[in-house]
């Protein structure tokens, strides 16, 4: 049985699929199953992985699922002490899993580890050294669009790791349960990690797991900007404690009515548009996520005042 399985989302992305899967046959680390969960693609991405790369597995959807139901199917498929949750349009340095196993060995607390995750292109800029969560309930990439110059080059604790290169250990999945269907695409990171933090795990980041990320080529746009305006608010209302969200409430009301403003003022761009209408969808969705809500509130091991050690004011990208 190997040690850790790496999981690999695809729909249509054939052109992505030669980089990636090679960078995982340079691993240092040997003990890694690869599998490939295919979301009904239309183009020649199975054939591809069959020819090409015979070892890796392959689950083939009938539909589309998502990024969550795709990488559910796979980590369900897979029996391995860690699961890694990998973008295929990435390219994994190659001491990418060992750092990962590595890190989860020395931190029997963390049920998260977090990638360094720099641009395919620009290999000085980063796309994410671990994700934030805020007071006002805003999730992000800490340091998207910096220069690396060494800011992010200390092992620390962070809230979540960017699902694009995303490690768990299976206990903890085992406990809190697997990334939320409904979320589809976007947050589905976050709304996990906020289930570990509160049942007591910790997010570590690890920079010497260094994966390269062709940000948004297999996302981004009006299909972002949807996602991202219904499941912000699916976040609030199925993980954020009462207590906090009583105590930060003028704080998160105003971050939502920044960004409707913000979107109506350019309600001419599809995205301004799809953020609306995704901000629209998430209230009218609201009543499921609420009774969601009742068990991970139920789940709660940790302190407001642990849980305010570890979100942030504002967006640290911006300072």
């Amino acid at each position: 049985m190997p040690l850790i399985t790496v999981i690999i989302p695809n729909w249509n992305g054939l052109e992505h699929l030669g980089t990636c899967l090679s960078a995982l046959d340079c691993q240092t680390f040997d003990e890694i199953e690869t599998i490939v969960v295919d979301n009904a693609s239309s183009d020649e991405s199975v054939a591809f992985i069959h020819r090409e790369f015979p070892r890796v597995g392959i689950i083939e959807l009938t539909e589309n699922r998502g990024f969550a139901g795709a990488c559910n199917a796979g980590i369900r498929a897979s029996h391995s002490e860690l699961v890694v949750l990998l973008n295929n349009d990435t390219e994994a340095d190659p001491d990418w899993v060992a750092a990962i196993v590595d890190t989860f060995a020395r931190h029997t607390e963390a049920g998260i580890v977090a990638s360094k995750m720099l641009l395919f292109d620009r290999r000085n800029i980063f796309h994410a050294a671990g994700d934030f969560y805020s007071v006002e309930g805003i999730p992000g990439n800490r340091g998207v669009w910096k220069e690396d110059v060494g800011q992010y080059d200390a092992e620390e604790y962070v809230f979540s790791a960017c699902g694009g290169a995303a490690a768990y250990r299976r206990e903890m999945l085992d406990e809190i349960g697997l990334l939320d269907e409904d979320f589809y695409f976007s947050c589905e990171d976050i709304d996990l990690a906020w289930r570990a933090q509160l049942a007591g795990w910790r997010a570590v980041y690890a920079p010497a797991a260094v994966v390269y990320h062709k940000l948004s080529a297999t996302g981004g746009g009006a299909t972002a900007s949807f996602y991202n305006g219904r499941n912000f608010l699916y976040l609030i209302a199925k993980d954020y404690p009462a207590t906090l969200l009583r105590k930060h409430r003028r704080a998160v009301l105003t971050a939502q009515l920044n960004i409707a403003w913000e979107a109506l003022l350019a309600w001419r761009g599809a995205a301004a548009r799809a953020r609306l209408r995704g901000m629209l969808a998430g209230m009218v969705n609201l009543p499921p996520m609420l009774t969601k809500r009742r068990l991970v509130q139920a789940s709660r091991r940790v302190s407001d005042a642990y849980l305010e050690s570890i979100l942030v004011q504002g967006n640290p990208s911006e300072s």
